[in-house]
This record gives C-alpha cells, sequence and structure tokens, in this order.
C-alpha cells in the first residue's frame, strides 16, 4: 500500500500508532486519532465510558483538545438486546460531555463480536504539538495513572477480585487525562505518550528508540495498584504482558533487586493509562506537585533520561 504525503502531515505514520496530525494554518492543526476494542468489564456503560475516554487519551498526549468524535460499533443484533448498545451509547455520551467533545455522527456494522470505540478531532498549535521522539538528556519522566489494570481485570475476568476492587479499576480507566494534559501545557515538555497496551516499559521503549537516549526507571516510586502486584506475584499475568515483555527485552535490563512480580506489572497492558510525560528536570517536582493539586493524586516522578547506549533501558 502507498501512503500520500503532504508537507503538511506533521505527525503521521512514524508516530507508530492510531493518531497523526495535519497543519492546517500557522495557528491551527488537526489531530486524529481512532480507538476501539471489545468489552473488558460486564456493565456496558462503564464499558462505553472507559472506551470514550481512551479514545480521547491521544489527542491530550499530543498537546491538543478533542472537540468532536464519532461512534465506531460492531454489534451482534441477533444475540444481542439493542438495550445493551443504547447504554454502551449513553456511557461514551456522557464521558464525551464531560470532556466537552460533541458526538457529531458514526457508523455501525452487524459482528459476531461487540466492538465499540470512537474517531475522534482535536486542535493543537502547530508548534506546541507533543510526540514521544524528542526525549532530551536531562528530563523527569512522570506517570499519571497506576499500573495494574490488565492484571486486575485479569482477576475479576477469574472471579477473584472484590466488588471494591472491580469498582476502583472501573473508575480509574474510566478517568480522564484530560486535567493532567492541562496542567503539563504549562510546563516544558519534551515528549510524552499515553500507557495502554504495550504497558509502561513497552511504551517508554517506543519513545527511547532513536531517540538518542537511554532511560533509567526508579522501580520503587512506578504508582501501581496494590492488588495488581498481589495478583502478580500468584502468577496471574494477562498474556499480553508476556508478549511486551518478549518483545522488549533486549533493550531493558533489571536490577536484581527489582522482584519480578514487579516487573510484570511494568509490562501489563493497560486499558485507558496515564500519561507518561517527558519533563524539564529542573520543573519535574512542580509538576507532579501540580498535578497532585488537581487531583491526579498518583503523579509520580518514576524516572530520568541520561546519555548512554542508545535504545537502553535500565530498571532499578
Amino acid at each position: 500500500m502507498v501512503f500520500p504525503t503532504d508537507e503538511n502531515v506533521l505527525v503521521g505514520l512514524d508516530r507508530a500508532d492510531d493518531a497523526g496530525v495535519y497543519k492546517i494554518s500557522d495557528e491551527i492543526a488537526l489531530i486524529q486519532t481512532v480507538d476501539f476494542f471489545t468489552p473488558i468489564v460486564d456493565d456496558p456503560y462503564w464499558f462505553g465510558q472507559i472506551a470514550a475516554a481512551n479514545a480521547l487519551s491521544d489527542v491530550y498526549a499530543m498537546g491538543g483538545a478533542p472537540k468532536t468524535a464519532m461512534n465506531l460499533v460492531a454489534f451482534p443484533v441477533k444475540e444481542m438486546d439493542l438495550s445493551v448498545l443504547r447504554q454502551i451509547i449513553q456511557g461514551g455520551i456522557d464521558k464525551l460531555a464531560e470532556a466537552e467533545v460533541v458526538l457529531i455522527g458514526g457508523h455501525s456494522i452487524e459482528d459476531k463480536e461487540l466492538k465499540y470505540g470512537l474517531s475522534v478531532t482535536g486542535i493543537v498549535h502547530p508548534t506546541r504539538v507533543l510526540t514521544k521522539k524528542n526525549l532530551q538528556p536531562g528530563d523527569q519522566l512522570v506517570l499519571t495513572k497506576p499500573l495494574g489494570t490488565g492484571i486486575v481485570n485479569t482477576a475479576i475476568k477469574a472471579g477473584m477480585a472484590s466488588t471494591e476492587l472491580t469498582d476502583k479499576v472501573t473508575r480509574l480507566m474510566a478517568s480522564l487525562n484530560r486535567e493532567a494534559a492541562g496542567i503539563m501545557s504549562e510546563f516544558n515538555i519534551s515528549a510524552c505518550t499515553d500507557v495502554t497496551g504495550f504497558g509502561l516499559l513497552g511504551h517508554l521503549a517506543e519513545m527511547v528508540c532513536g531517540s538518542g537516549t537511554s532511560a533509567r526507571i526508579f522501580s520503587e516510586q512506578v504508582p501501581l495498584m496494590a492488588e495488581a502486584l498481589e495478583f502478580a506475584a500468584m502468577g496471574l499475568i494477562p498474556a499480553g504482558a508476556y508478549k511486551n515483555m518478549e518483545f522488549r527485552k533486549s533493550m531493558i535490563e533489571f536490577a536484581p533487586t527489582v522482584p519480578r512480580s514487579r516487573q510484570d506489572v511494568m509490562f501489563d497492558p493497560q486499558t485507558s493509562g496515564g500519561l507518561l510525560i517527558s519533563v524539564d528536570g529542573h520543573q519535574a517536582d512542580n509538576l507532579v506537585a501540580a498535578l497532585k493539586d488537581a487531583g491526579v493524586h498518583d503523579a509520580a516522578r518514576i524516572g530520568e533520561i541520561c546519555n548512554g547506549p542508545q535504545e537502553q533501558i535500565w530498571v532499578v
């Protein structure tokens, strides 16, 4: 397949994910992104909320403001009552309303497997586009949400999670990265990405590749769900975590003091995870403080960008 090229495409296929940026004037660039998946929770309304929050995250991670969205639906109409679809759509609509994003349409097909998500359009100033490829030595890494949603969801499917834990992880996945994105816009940010299916270390590896820098993660400072660490120690790990580990193991080195359970959580595939922000080292503590003051209570400084062999991540 041959893709068209245009000098106004600021960030496109090289981003290696599902978003791109197109400059339409000296003041405005469009961010286009799309994301959808199968249900990860039993409650259809909360599934809609989570899917919408997840779809909006790419726009926030690129420094933009989401403005409009379109639904994407695959629904087994012969096997499932339409009331389920109505609840999913309502969940998405309510989350978009919270984000002040307008739903302007969508498309649905009949399918044997239920899927839902959105295509989102946002705007950003062309000179303020954040990508994952601009890491600077001396930057500090800040993470805005705790890890462990994949492991906890695996425990839920196995009937090993409490009602309270199920509610906790559901609300975590449904929470927007909007507040964190607004706060980071006030700081000197070099690069940013949202943490989703590749896990923390998988997405950090994407940032490090080709950057001419390396990264060091301080494992004890990484925010994570305590229950996820407990389940990981029991061996309750989703298959995606093992795939993430296998794919990136050549460029990641763990100190002997890092427990295997903590390693597993850092590879855990997240749904609607937090922002991973590379910020000027002198501003890192102020960024974390501002995030916490704004209600992003789990925000933490978790590592640093450093000179050294290219494309290496050390976890200590």
